[in-house]
């Protein structure tokens, strides 16, 4: 028996229907007649923001309880990263290794090998996940385009799902098709959609990205840095890219990190290798 069935009282979702059937007065018509959670104009207000934020935070945590996913690998990296079997609109991106060198623009697909990689490791993790019953090691992407689609599209491969936590934004976009449905979320605020990338990670895993990606590499590593998220396994795929895009060692040299911290995050540049990392972490409880 549900809990609904227990409550004496009339349901919101029952007056919900009931109040697109009453008459058509000024009265019904006015905004102060409509019931609050189904005012649109009342629920965006300024003053309503602590309410949204906290239902953002309780929307998908709720559905995620209640479809029993209590652990989830993160799969974060590029949109721009394409599937090198479906062509290219060749976006490109600027490379260059001095300041008195000429910069030289190439195509992006360089890294689109990357979306395999990406998609391999996705689908042995979700092979791994199906043993619990789809309750463990769950992947879960930003539900985009590029290493995004890849981490989804690998889970699919697999027969299992994933979750994708998409984020509105300015341009027109919308979820990658290989998003399981039911969990395909969609957010306003950035800080709650990074609250549930990590609510649950049991490991993150970064691949080759642009602001976005380095945006949340660095918040994941510096809750683990500073001791407000537990230790986990951070693991960098392309040594090659990460190595030519930060210089971790002059952070370290500079003193602006401990040299310790370098043993936050370790480099991997293959799924399999990503995959025996992450099991290989102590089974908690």
């Amino acid at each position: 028996m549900k809990d609904d069935d227990c409550n004496p009282f009339r349901h919101s979702h029952q007056d919900a229907r009931a109040a697109q059937e009453v008459p058509d007065t000024p009265q019904t018509r006015a905004p102060a007649y409509r019931l609050a959670f189904m005012d649109d104009e009342f629920m965006t207000r300024e003053e309503l923001r602590p309410v949204r934020l906290q239902l953002e935070l309780l929307k998908p945590q709720m559905i995620l309880d209640e479809r029993g996913i209590t652990s989830t690998v993160v799969v974060m990296g590029s949109a721009r990263i394409p599937d090198p079997e479906a062509g290219s609109d060749h976006a490109t991106i600027e490379t260059g290794t001095g300041p008195q060198e000429a910069w030289e623009v190439r195509p992006v697909d360089a890294l689109s090998g990357w979306y395999g990689v990406a998609r391999e490791f996705s689908r042995l993790m979700t092979e791994e996940s199906l043993k619990s019953y789809g309750r463990e090691n769950v992947v879960v992407t930003g539900g985009g385009p590029g290493i995004m689609e890849a981490g989804n599209r690998g889970a699919m491969d697999a027969g299992g799902h994933s979750v994708g936590l998409n984020i509105v934004l300015p341009h027109e976009q919308a979820p990658n098709p290989y998003v399981t449905p039911d969990l395909c979320f969609n957010f306003h605020y950035f800080a709650v959609r990074k609250m549930h990338f990590l609510m649950r990670a049991k490991a993150i895993c970064i691949f080759p990205g642009g602001f976005g990606t380095f945006d949340e590499m660095f918040e994941s590593l510096t809750l683990i840095q500073t001791g407000r998220m537990k230790p986990i396994p951070f693991l960098l795929f392309g040594r090659e890219f990460w190595d030519s895009v930060i210089d971790w060692k002059a952070l370290a040299a500079a003193g602006t990190i401990s040299p310790g911290d370098l043993e936050l995050f370790r480099y991997v540049d293959t799924a399999q290798e990503a995959v025996e990392i992450i099991l290989d972490q102590p089974s908690e409880g």
